[in-house]
């Protein structure tokens, strides 16, 4: 029996032993969660030299990515992984607030005169994100990366800023197997519904916040007909590739999002393809990404230094220019750096506060105001989000795309080349045996 405590004993104190190891070893590592190319190259290296700096320790960045929101959340609401940051969209930073998933923001430890998020958040960012959650500030629980809107990539050699200017663009036959749409089923839902209630838009019996959380059976049946109206139109259902596909002038029009657009337009460019953007005139969607600290965060130290150091104005403006996208970033160093004589002035007092009601920058970057007063924040539907998803995957299923014929016609043709080959081989073979 003495033994058998002895090796108890023993086996206790190698566990707490190998616990207290990990612990330290986790206070010298910082786990980042992060979209895929959504960071600038070195930005990672320089906030390792720079929190030595300031609290003289040291800090490796394990830095990995995601390309889905779900999958995301799906590890943290299990309680497999220890993230200590990580960069949700609105509507799952959302329903991670809702879900007690997320720890609060204490920057007290950083010196006033290098908390970047106390003195560059834009007021608009503020406002927005409070009408996350009316119960919870979420500006106490997250601070916002990238932010921008949804609306329709266009060719215009093909479609005209007039015939791009409304969502039924995807409807317009004229522009038959040259439409793509994003495979991202909330924002292609929220602008749909929008067009579909115009009326009563324009009548003030709903507003675009009460539409943004309109899971109704009625408007779910309403988007999905119109939806079904909409697919034989349809060149494909994408993640990524139909911003390209407008870049080699192979698509005319797109519904996507204002990053993807600042992309594809410069790389058209380049190729002399003229594209264009536009949020169409019924209203439309504004989106963010933002920093949290999950509940099962370890070193919530290196964090929220880490969040603070991603909003320093330098390394937003280096972090936008790398990425295409909007840094929600309101400090005037990150305006300055986005000055273009060539575009016409826009209103960004909203964003920037009164000094910047009329200046030139890029308007897909930067929406002027009388567009963002059209726009609306998306939220979470929480238990009944499947009622969406399974009205999207009924429209995606319910025929093959023109997209699909394409890549069947592609296979079916190799498959013919591949069989005509081994048959010639075949055939070879046999007279070499004779």
């Amino acid at each position: 029996m003495k033994k058998f405590f002895a090796v108890a004993a023993t086996f206790a104190a190698s566990l707490l032993l190998a616990f207290c190891v990990q612990a330290a070893d986790r206070k010298e590592v910082l786990k980042v969660y992060n979209w895929s190319s959504y960071i600038a190259e070195g930005v990672i290296e320089e906030f390792e030299e720079w929190y030595f700096e300031q609290t003289g320790e040291k800090v490796s960045v394990n830095y990995m990515t995601f390309d889905v929101n779900e999958a995301m959340l799906s590890k943290i609401e299990k309680g497999h992984e220890d993230y200590d940051v990580v960069c949700p969209s609105d509507y799952i930073i959302e329903r991670m607030l809702n879900n007690g998933l997320l720890l609060p923001l204490d920057f007290s430890a950083i010196p006033d005169s290098l908390n970047y998020i106390k003195k560059y958040r834009s007021p608009y960012i503020e406002s927005v994100f409070r009408e996350i959650n009316p119960d919870i500030d979420a500006n106490d629980y997250s601070v916002a990366y990238m932010w921008g809107t949804t609306g329709i990539i266009y060719n215009k050699a093909y479609v005209s800023a007039e015939e791009a200017s409304t969502w039924d663009v995807i409807r317009n036959p004229k522009f038959a197997g040259k439409i793509f749409l994003k495979d991202a089923p909330r924002d292609v839902y929220a602008p749909v519904l929008i067009y579909l209630r115009q009326e009563e838009l324009r009548s003030g019996k709903v507003s675009l916040q009460d539409l943004m959380r309109d899971s109704s059976e009625k408007s779910i049946q309403d988007v999905k007909d119109y939806l079904m109206e909409c697919k034989p139109l349809v060149c494909g259902f994408e993640a990524d590739l139909g911003k390209e596909q407008l870049t080699k002038d192979r698509a005319w029009v797109s519904l996507n999002w204002s990053g993807d657009a600042v992309w594809a337009i410069d790389e058209a460019a380049a190729v002399g393809v003229d594209l264009g953007y536009i949020v169409p005139e019924e209203g439309s969607t504004v989106w963010f990404d933002g920093w949290v600290i999950p509940k099962y965060a370890v070193n919530t130290k290196a964090a929220t230094y880490f969040i603070n150091f991603m909003s320093r104005p330098d390394i937003a403006i280096r972090n936008m220019e790398e990425t295409g996208y909007t840094a929600s970033n309101g400090a005037m160093e990150v305006l300055e750096s986005q000055i273009d004589e060539e575009c016409e002035p826009v209103d960004l007092s909203y964003f920037f506060g009164p000094e910047a009601s009329a200046v030139r920058v890029n308007p897909n970057l930067y929406p002027d105001k009388a567009v963002i007063e059209r726009c609306a924040l998306e939220h979470d539907w929480g238990e009944r989000t499947e009622l969406l998803l399974d009205m999207w995957q009924s429209v995606k299923g319910s025929q093959a795309s023109a997209l699909t014929f394409i890549v069947l016609a592609v296979v079916v043709a190799a498959l013919a080349i591949y069989f005509l080959s081994s048959r010639n081989k075949k055939n070879k073979r046999r007279k070499a045996r004779k």
